[in-house]
């Protein structure tokens, strides 16, 4: 047995244990309510709806929440904390027991995603049902993930409940002001090049609010596996469409990408890796890419730039959008 799972294995046995014991820590008798997120992009969206509380996220920068599994220092943020927020969907699904045992110890549990209207999930084939879980990739669903928090954060504390709905509204005015000169640099990339494809399928809701056919290796989850089919059939497809660059993950490994590239050379297609993306995490702390309208703005103008089109010189990002706090 490995140390990280004996780590895990450890952790969850003592959790009931630490869940009592910290039960006398309740939010009305701090100053400060203590929030935890689960990924960076949410630990952003939380700062921005709620930027007095004390605010933490789980994952690192780097970090695949699909494979990730809850450490004991994880479970002991858990138990600190007074309200946890997580993407659902699935999308943390080796962590539903820990979320389970913090609701029942009386914490508050938000599942952005799970609150989402269904008819605007997608579902990627071969997801089993499941929807899939990229919702940040898309500003507008992102903005409904704001105001679920918002109303959240509002029902346990009657006082501030106006502020968080201010705050997700002026949230969803940027984000909405940030797709707009998204879309611009995006129609600047001629029409049959809009094609974007990457190691696993992250891009689907980015996709469709941005006109770009999307196409992956490995399915919404990093679990799944490319097979070799897989790969050749996508070579066939960049050959055939003479699709000028592919790109690689922050969070994936590039060397399906790499075959990627090395088939279409043997078919006499010269591809090129466009450059990096941010899918399933954002990028350092304290940078641009840090951020999520940060890393939307990256995706989209390397996206843009390594397909063929412009972007303004001044950027996407709004003025007021531009720091972690609206």
């Amino acid at each position: 047995m490995s140390n990280r799972r004996r780590e895990f294995l450890a952790a969850s046995l003592l959790l009931p244990a630490w869940l009592s014991a910290c039960t006398a820590s309740r939010p009305e008798e701090r100053s400060r309510r203590r929030i935890v997120a689960t990924t960076p992009m949410l630990g952003d969206l939380a700062k921005r709806i709620a930027p007095d509380a004390d605010n933490a996220h789980l994952f690192g920068e780097g970090v695949d929440p699909h494979l990730y599994k809850p450490t004991r220092s994880d479970i002991v943020e858990l138990v600190r904390a007074d309200v946890i927020v997580t993407n659902g969907l699935m999308l943390e699904g080796r962590m539903g027991d820990a979320f389970h045992r913090a609701a029942e110890s009386g914490r508050t549990v938000v599942a952005v995603g799970d609150s989402l209207p269904p008819d605007r999930l997608l579902h990627a084939e071969g997801s089993h049902g499941h929807p899939d879980p990229h919702i940040w990739m898309d500003p507008s669903l992102w903005s409904l993930c704001g105001e679920v928090l918002a109303h959240r954060l509002g029902a346990a504390d009657d006082r501030g409940r106006d502020q968080y709905l201010e705050r997700a509204a002026r949230f969803s005015a940027h984000a909405t002001e940030l797709e707009g000169n998204a879309l611009g640099a995006i129609d600047s990339v001629p029409a049959d090049r809009r094609i974007l494809v990457s190691a696993h399928d992250a891009f689907g809701y980015f996709g469709k609010r941005f006109g770009l056919e999307v196409h992956a290796i490995q399915g919404i989850s990093t679990e799944s596996e490319a097979g070799l089919a897989d790969v050749e059939s996508l070579v066939t497809f960049l050959v055939e469409r003479r699709v000028p660059a592919v790109f690689v993950e922050s969070t994936v490994s590039p060397r399906t990408i790499q075959a990627l590239i090395a088939g279409a050379h043997a078919r006499g297609h010269s591809v090129t890796i466009g450059g990096e993306l941010f899918s399933d995490s954002m990028g350092p702390a304290g940078t641009p890419e840090g951020t999520w309208p940060g890393m939307l703005a990256h995706n989209v103008s390397t996206i843009v730039t390594a397909l063929g089109g412009t972007v303004p010189a001044g950027g996407l990002i709004p003025k007021e959008f531009a720091s972690a706090r609206t």
